[in-house]
Protein backbone atom coordinates (compact mmCIF):
# COMPACT_ATOMS: atom_id res chain seq x y z
CA UNK A 1 0.00 0.00 0.00
CA UNK A 2 1.23 3.65 -0.52
CA UNK A 3 1.52 5.46 2.29
CA UNK A 4 0.37 8.68 2.81
CA UNK A 5 0.09 11.98 5.81
CA UNK A 6 -2.41 13.59 6.23
CA UNK A 7 -3.31 16.92 8.27
CA UNK A 8 -6.60 16.93 9.78
CA UNK A 9 -8.59 19.70 11.54
CA UNK A 10 -11.57 22.42 11.64
CA UNK A 11 -10.94 25.91 9.87
CA UNK A 12 -8.50 27.85 11.09
CA UNK A 13 -6.75 25.42 13.51
CA UNK A 14 -3.06 25.68 11.55
CA UNK A 15 -2.94 22.89 9.14
CA UNK A 16 -1.61 24.76 6.27
CA UNK A 17 1.71 26.26 8.24
CA UNK A 18 2.05 22.86 9.88
CA UNK A 19 1.86 21.14 6.23
CA UNK A 20 4.67 23.63 5.25
CA UNK A 21 7.06 22.64 8.26
CA UNK A 22 6.07 19.02 7.46
CA UNK A 23 6.76 18.86 4.06
CA UNK A 24 10.03 20.85 4.43
CA UNK A 25 11.29 17.87 6.55
CA UNK A 26 10.36 15.44 4.57
CA UNK A 27 11.15 16.60 1.21
CA UNK A 28 7.34 15.68 -0.23
CA UNK A 29 4.75 17.72 -1.73
CA UNK A 30 1.11 18.76 -0.65
CA UNK A 31 -1.91 17.54 -1.61
CA UNK A 32 -4.68 20.03 -0.78
CA UNK A 33 -8.22 18.65 0.56
CA UNK A 34 -9.72 21.38 0.49
CA UNK A 35 -13.54 22.08 -1.33
CA UNK A 36 -12.96 25.63 -2.01
CA UNK A 37 -9.35 25.78 -2.37
CA UNK A 38 -10.38 24.49 -5.91
CA UNK A 39 -11.21 27.11 -7.03
CA UNK A 40 -10.14 30.10 -9.34
CA UNK A 41 -9.55 33.90 -8.25
CA UNK A 42 -11.30 33.04 -4.59
CA UNK A 43 -7.63 33.11 -3.34
CA UNK A 44 -8.50 35.57 0.11
CA UNK A 45 -11.84 33.69 0.71
CA UNK A 46 -10.97 30.33 1.05
CA UNK A 47 -7.53 31.29 2.72
CA UNK A 48 -5.02 29.82 0.12
CA UNK A 49 -1.94 29.54 0.99
CA UNK A 50 0.62 32.47 -0.05
CA UNK A 51 2.50 32.97 -3.38
CA UNK A 52 5.86 32.57 -1.21
CA UNK A 53 4.16 28.98 0.62
CA UNK A 54 3.27 27.54 -2.76
CA UNK A 55 6.82 28.65 -4.12
CA UNK A 56 8.83 26.84 -1.36
CA UNK A 57 6.49 24.09 -1.23
CA UNK A 58 4.64 22.41 -4.39
CA UNK A 59 0.80 22.54 -3.43
CA UNK A 60 -1.43 20.72 -5.64
CA UNK A 61 -5.47 20.66 -6.69
CA UNK A 62 -5.38 24.47 -5.68
CA UNK A 63 -7.19 26.49 -7.97
CA UNK A 64 -7.91 24.05 -10.53
CA UNK A 65 -11.46 24.99 -11.46
CA UNK A 66 -13.77 27.77 -12.33
CA UNK A 67 -16.54 29.76 -9.61
CA UNK A 68 -19.00 28.51 -11.60
CA UNK A 69 -18.14 24.65 -11.71
CA UNK A 70 -18.81 22.04 -9.32
CA UNK A 71 -16.73 19.63 -7.60
CA UNK A 72 -17.33 16.63 -5.43
CA UNK A 73 -15.53 13.93 -3.49
CA UNK A 74 -15.54 11.67 -6.30
CA UNK A 75 -13.28 13.60 -8.33
CA UNK A 76 -11.09 14.72 -5.50
CA UNK A 77 -10.60 11.35 -4.88
CA UNK A 78 -9.48 10.31 -8.54
CA UNK A 79 -7.57 13.68 -8.95
CA UNK A 80 -5.65 13.22 -6.10
CA UNK A 81 -4.55 9.32 -6.52
CA UNK A 82 -2.83 10.24 -10.33
CA UNK A 83 -1.06 12.77 -8.17
CA UNK A 84 -0.16 10.47 -4.78
CA UNK A 85 0.69 7.61 -7.66
CA UNK A 86 3.13 10.28 -9.49
CA UNK A 87 4.98 11.62 -6.38
CA UNK A 88 5.00 7.67 -4.88
CA UNK A 89 6.63 6.83 -8.27
CA UNK A 90 9.67 9.97 -7.23
CA UNK A 91 9.90 8.47 -3.63
CA UNK A 92 7.61 10.81 -1.53
CA UNK A 93 4.99 10.28 0.81
CA UNK A 94 2.38 12.75 -0.04
CA UNK A 95 0.93 15.36 2.19
CA UNK A 96 -2.80 15.65 2.05
CA UNK A 97 -4.20 18.88 3.87
CA UNK A 98 -7.32 20.02 4.15
CA UNK A 99 -10.54 20.33 6.08
CA UNK A 100 -12.97 18.77 3.78
CA UNK A 101 -13.51 15.60 5.99
CA UNK A 102 -15.27 13.83 2.82
CA UNK A 103 -12.54 14.46 0.69
CA UNK A 104 -9.98 13.03 2.40
CA UNK A 105 -12.45 9.88 3.86
CA UNK A 106 -13.15 8.90 0.13
CA UNK A 107 -9.58 9.07 -0.83
CA UNK A 108 -8.90 6.30 2.61
CA UNK A 109 -11.57 4.62 2.67
CA UNK A 110 -13.24 4.56 -0.99
CA UNK A 111 -16.53 5.22 -2.03
CA UNK A 112 -19.59 3.17 -1.83
CA UNK A 113 -19.57 1.98 -5.02
CA UNK A 114 -22.91 2.78 -7.27
CA UNK A 115 -25.92 0.62 -7.81
CA UNK A 116 -28.91 0.88 -9.23
CA UNK A 117 -31.86 0.14 -7.69
CA UNK A 118 -35.20 -0.85 -9.39
CA UNK A 119 -37.80 1.47 -8.84
CA UNK A 120 -39.83 -1.02 -8.43
CA UNK A 121 -37.94 -2.36 -5.62
CA UNK A 122 -37.85 1.22 -3.75
CA UNK A 123 -42.08 1.30 -4.56
CA UNK A 124 -42.78 -1.95 -2.84
CA UNK A 125 -40.26 -1.01 0.22
CA UNK A 126 -42.06 2.63 0.92
CA UNK A 127 -45.55 0.69 0.89
CA UNK A 128 -44.43 -1.69 3.09
CA UNK A 129 -43.46 1.09 5.65
CA UNK A 130 -46.80 2.45 5.19
CA UNK A 131 -48.48 -0.86 6.02
CA UNK A 132 -46.10 -2.69 8.27
CA UNK A 133 -44.19 0.52 9.77
CA UNK A 134 -40.79 1.22 10.58
CA UNK A 135 -39.31 -1.09 13.43
CA UNK A 136 -40.59 -4.18 11.29
CA UNK A 137 -38.62 -3.30 8.68
CA UNK A 138 -35.60 -2.53 10.70
CA UNK A 139 -35.65 -6.21 12.21
CA UNK A 140 -35.37 -7.40 8.64
CA UNK A 141 -32.09 -5.08 8.19
CA UNK A 142 -31.27 -6.00 11.48
CA UNK A 143 -31.78 -10.01 9.88
CA UNK A 144 -30.22 -9.51 6.58
CA UNK A 145 -27.40 -6.96 7.19
CA UNK A 146 -26.84 -6.96 11.63
CA UNK A 147 -23.21 -5.17 11.33
CA UNK A 148 -25.01 -2.59 9.49
CA UNK A 149 -28.01 -2.30 11.64
CA UNK A 150 -25.89 -2.35 14.93
CA UNK A 151 -24.22 0.79 13.12
CA UNK A 152 -27.72 3.11 12.81
CA UNK A 153 -30.42 4.04 14.44
CA UNK A 154 -33.79 1.89 14.52
CA UNK A 155 -35.73 5.26 13.45
CA UNK A 156 -33.04 6.32 10.86
CA UNK A 157 -36.09 5.80 7.77
CA UNK A 158 -33.54 6.42 5.28
CA UNK A 159 -30.75 4.24 6.11
CA UNK A 160 -32.95 1.51 7.16
CA UNK A 161 -34.82 1.45 3.66
CA UNK A 162 -31.16 1.90 1.83
CA UNK A 163 -30.34 -1.09 3.26
CA UNK A 164 -32.46 -2.93 2.57
CA UNK A 165 -32.80 -1.37 -1.10
CA UNK A 166 -28.94 -2.78 -1.53
CA UNK A 167 -30.06 -5.97 -0.08
CA UNK A 168 -33.15 -6.63 -2.48
CA UNK A 169 -30.94 -5.17 -5.55
CA UNK A 170 -27.59 -6.97 -5.15
CA UNK A 171 -28.13 -10.08 -2.83
CA UNK A 172 -25.64 -8.85 -0.34
CA UNK A 173 -25.83 -6.59 2.58
CA UNK A 174 -24.28 -3.43 3.01
CA UNK A 175 -21.70 -4.07 5.07
CA UNK A 176 -20.04 -6.68 2.50
CA UNK A 177 -20.22 -4.22 0.09
CA UNK A 178 -18.16 -2.23 2.32
CA UNK A 179 -15.74 -4.90 3.04
CA UNK A 180 -15.13 -5.91 -0.31
CA UNK A 181 -14.80 -1.84 -1.17
CA UNK A 182 -12.21 -2.24 1.83
CA UNK A 183 -10.56 -5.18 1.01
CA UNK A 184 -9.28 -2.97 -2.62
CA UNK A 185 -7.63 -0.36 -0.55
CA UNK A 186 -3.93 1.40 -1.79
CA UNK A 187 -3.63 3.87 0.85
CA UNK A 188 -2.69 3.70 4.44
CA UNK A 189 -1.98 6.56 6.09
CA UNK A 190 -0.37 8.34 9.27
CA UNK A 191 -3.87 10.53 10.02
CA UNK A 192 -2.88 13.93 12.10
CA UNK A 193 -5.52 15.81 13.73
CA UNK A 194 -5.30 19.06 14.92
CA UNK A 195 -7.46 19.49 17.81
CA UNK A 196 -7.11 23.57 19.47
CA UNK A 197 -9.31 24.27 22.76
CA UNK A 198 -12.87 25.41 21.51
CA UNK A 199 -12.58 29.23 22.59
CA UNK A 200 -9.09 29.65 20.68
CA UNK A 201 -10.01 28.31 17.92
CA UNK A 202 -13.04 30.87 17.74
CA UNK A 203 -10.85 33.46 18.77
CA UNK A 204 -8.64 32.53 15.47
CA UNK A 205 -11.54 31.96 13.44
CA UNK A 206 -12.65 35.94 14.48
CA UNK A 207 -9.26 37.31 13.53
CA UNK A 208 -8.80 35.68 10.67
CA UNK A 209 -12.17 36.98 9.48
CA UNK A 210 -11.09 40.95 10.13
CA UNK A 211 -7.95 39.57 8.29
CA UNK A 212 -9.93 39.03 4.89
CA UNK A 213 -11.11 42.31 4.93
CA UNK A 214 -8.15 44.08 5.72
CA UNK A 215 -6.52 42.04 2.92
CA UNK A 216 -8.79 43.28 -0.20
CA UNK A 217 -11.52 40.42 0.64
CA UNK A 218 -14.65 42.64 -0.99
CA UNK A 219 -12.29 43.41 -3.56
CA UNK A 220 -11.91 39.85 -4.58
CA UNK A 221 -15.30 39.08 -4.47
CA UNK A 222 -16.33 42.11 -6.89
CA UNK A 223 -13.47 41.39 -9.28
CA UNK A 224 -14.58 37.76 -9.71
CA UNK A 225 -18.87 38.91 -10.06
CA UNK A 226 -17.15 41.39 -12.71
CA UNK A 227 -15.61 38.16 -14.40
CA UNK A 228 -19.49 37.28 -15.25
CA UNK A 229 -20.28 34.94 -12.36
CA UNK A 230 -22.88 35.30 -10.01
CA UNK A 231 -24.18 34.72 -6.34
CA UNK A 232 -25.23 31.52 -7.66
CA UNK A 233 -21.48 30.17 -8.73
CA UNK A 234 -20.66 27.08 -6.56
CA UNK A 235 -17.55 29.15 -5.75
CA UNK A 236 -18.87 32.10 -4.37
CA UNK A 237 -21.44 30.07 -2.14
CA UNK A 238 -18.04 29.67 0.29
CA UNK A 239 -18.75 30.25 3.90
CA UNK A 240 -16.80 33.30 4.84
CA UNK A 241 -17.66 34.74 1.31
CA UNK A 242 -21.33 34.45 0.51
CA UNK A 243 -22.36 36.44 3.45
CA UNK A 244 -20.51 39.26 2.04
CA UNK A 245 -23.09 39.45 -1.23
CA UNK A 246 -25.71 41.25 0.62
CA UNK A 247 -23.20 43.80 1.07
CA UNK A 248 -22.12 44.30 -2.49
CA UNK A 249 -25.61 43.67 -3.98
CA UNK A 250 -27.66 45.00 -1.57
CA UNK A 251 -26.10 47.31 0.46
CA UNK A 252 -26.37 45.85 3.55
CA UNK A 253 -24.04 46.88 6.46
CA UNK A 254 -20.29 45.41 6.52
CA UNK A 255 -20.15 44.96 9.56
CA UNK A 256 -23.72 43.10 9.59
CA UNK A 257 -22.38 40.74 7.40
CA UNK A 258 -18.97 40.57 8.55
CA UNK A 259 -20.61 39.30 11.95
CA UNK A 260 -22.58 36.86 9.83
CA UNK A 261 -19.42 35.22 8.29
CA UNK A 262 -17.31 34.76 11.48
CA UNK A 263 -20.53 33.06 13.10
CA UNK A 264 -21.41 30.46 10.07
CA UNK A 265 -17.13 29.82 10.18
CA UNK A 266 -17.49 29.14 13.92
CA UNK A 267 -20.70 26.78 13.06
CA UNK A 268 -18.78 25.39 10.20
CA UNK A 269 -15.67 24.26 12.34
CA UNK A 270 -17.91 22.86 14.95
CA UNK A 271 -19.37 20.39 12.50
CA UNK A 272 -15.92 19.61 11.45
CA UNK A 273 -15.17 19.07 14.91
CA UNK A 274 -17.95 16.68 15.54
CA UNK A 275 -16.93 14.62 11.92
CA UNK A 276 -13.25 14.17 13.63
CA UNK A 277 -14.39 12.62 16.65
CA UNK A 278 -15.48 9.79 15.23
CA UNK A 279 -12.48 9.13 13.66
CA UNK A 280 -9.25 7.43 14.90
CA UNK A 281 -6.06 9.43 14.39
CA UNK A 282 -2.23 8.52 14.98
CA UNK A 283 -1.29 12.12 16.86
CA UNK A 284 -3.72 14.44 17.80
CA UNK A 285 -2.05 17.75 18.48
CA UNK A 286 -3.74 20.75 20.87
CA UNK A 287 -2.90 24.01 22.12
CA UNK A 288 0.35 25.44 21.75
CA UNK A 289 3.31 25.12 18.96
CA UNK A 290 3.75 21.65 17.52
CA UNK A 291 7.16 19.69 18.03
CA UNK A 292 8.16 19.45 14.31
CA UNK A 293 11.22 17.04 15.26
CA UNK A 294 9.41 14.81 17.39
CA UNK A 295 6.05 14.63 14.96
CA UNK A 296 9.17 13.45 12.00
CA UNK A 297 10.48 10.97 14.22
CA UNK A 298 6.50 9.10 14.72
CA UNK A 299 6.30 9.78 11.28
CA UNK A 300 9.52 8.42 10.60
CA UNK A 301 8.53 4.92 12.62
CA UNK A 302 5.67 4.74 11.34
CA UNK A 303 6.95 4.06 7.74
CA UNK A 304 9.65 1.74 9.46
CA UNK A 305 7.00 -0.43 10.79
CA UNK A 306 5.10 -0.60 7.62
CA UNK A 307 7.93 -2.71 6.10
Amino acid sequence: MIPLITIEGPTASGKSDLALKLARELGTEIISADSRQVYRYLDICTAKPSTAEMKAVRHHLISIIEPSQSYNAGRFKSDAEEVIRDLHRQGMVPLICGGTGLYVEALLQGLFPQIGIDPEIRKRLRERLKKEGLDILYAELAERDPAFAEKISSNDRQRILRGLEVFAATGLPISEHWRRQKAEREFTAFRILIDPPREQLYARINARTERMLEAGLLSEITSVLKMGFDASSPGLNSVGCKEYLPHLLDSVSLQDCSVLAAQHTRNYAKRQCTWYRKRKFDLTLGAGPCNILKTVTLIRAWQKSLH
